[in-house]
């Protein structure tokens, strides 16, 4: 006799989604991990680099490492941190792409982008990369700790641990502060010693070679990220409706940059 449990998971398989075809990690230029295999990236068509206005020291460091890692030379883990909306993100797509567009013209090297959403899967993607002649940019976004168990996985993923990531592939990772493991202050009033819990807590971020940092932008760096969006749109707009704008929002970011002039398009019966 059938265990009924037995009976239910198997319909419950027979139920679930068949796990997505592995794609070739070599055929496409961005990738999502997912199910344990990758997904191409259909349309990957980050913005143009010139557009990313303000963040020119970030956007040439950034450049600068991802070369390297596509010509195989040694390259840095990278930490993008900082306010909200301020472009790590679109920094991150915007260079990688670029990158490859640079590889296209002088075939000095091939990049692509993997972005994944769960940490669990890091081993099994790094092991699936590490074989394949290619360079990978391995994009965690808006990485954030509930526990400090986490936080200590990754830092173990990045040095020092017994399966460390491959030689081709380096992880770009994205966050809106600097330290990322949460700080527990019972925890550190429990220590005998505050420091050591202190630099626990500081010890994953260190494990990133390269930190760069993002930070809110005044009213001239607002209106000049509006100006280049408009210009490139060929949109004309009242300053003041851009500073009405994100004095609505609370914020002034390149995120709500671009917010207004998706609704200065709209008005406009126009399409972006």
């Amino acid at each position: 006799m059938i265990d009924p449990l037995d009976r239910i998971a198997a319909a419950l398989e027979r139920l679930s989604p068949p796990p997505p075809p592995a794609a070739d990690p070599r055929a496409h230029a961005a990738y999502v991990w997912r199910g344990g295999a990758l997904v191409p990236v259909r349309g990957f068509a980050p913005l143009p680099l010139d557009r990313l206005v303000g963040i020119d020291r970030q956007k040439a460091a950034l450049l600068a490492n991802l070369r390297r890692l596509a010509s195989g030379h040694a390259a840095q883990d990278v930490l993008l941190w900082g306010a909200r909306g301020t472009g790590k993100s679109a920094l991150v797509k915007s260079a990688v792409a670029a990158i490859q567009a640079e590889a296209g013209q002088a075939g000095s090297g091939d990049l692509a982008l993997v972005e994944v959403s769960d940490l669990t899967d890091l081993p099994m993607l790094f092991a699936t990369l590490a074989g394949v002649q290619r360079a990978f940019a391995v994009f965690v976004d808006d990485l954030g700790f509930d526990v400090p168990a986490e936080a200590r996985a990754l830092r173990s993923m990045l040095e020092g641990g017994s399966e460390p990531r491959p030689h081709n592939v380096r992880l770009l990772v994205t966050a809106n502060r600097r330290h990322l493991a949460p700080r527990d202050i019972a925890e550190q009033e429990s220590a005998i010693n505050p420091r050591d819990s202190a630099d626990d807590h500081l010890a994953l971020s260190d494990r990133f070679g390269l930190s760069l940092g993002f930070h809110a932008l005044d009213q001239d760096g607002y209106l000049s990220i509006v100006t280049g969006y408009a210009a490139a749109y060929d949109l004309a707009f009242e300053p003041a409706d851009a500073i009405g704008w994100a004095t609505r929002r609370g914020s002034r970011s390149g995120r709500v940059a671009w917010q207004f002039v998706v609704d200065l398009a709209g008005e406009a019966g126009r399409s972006l």
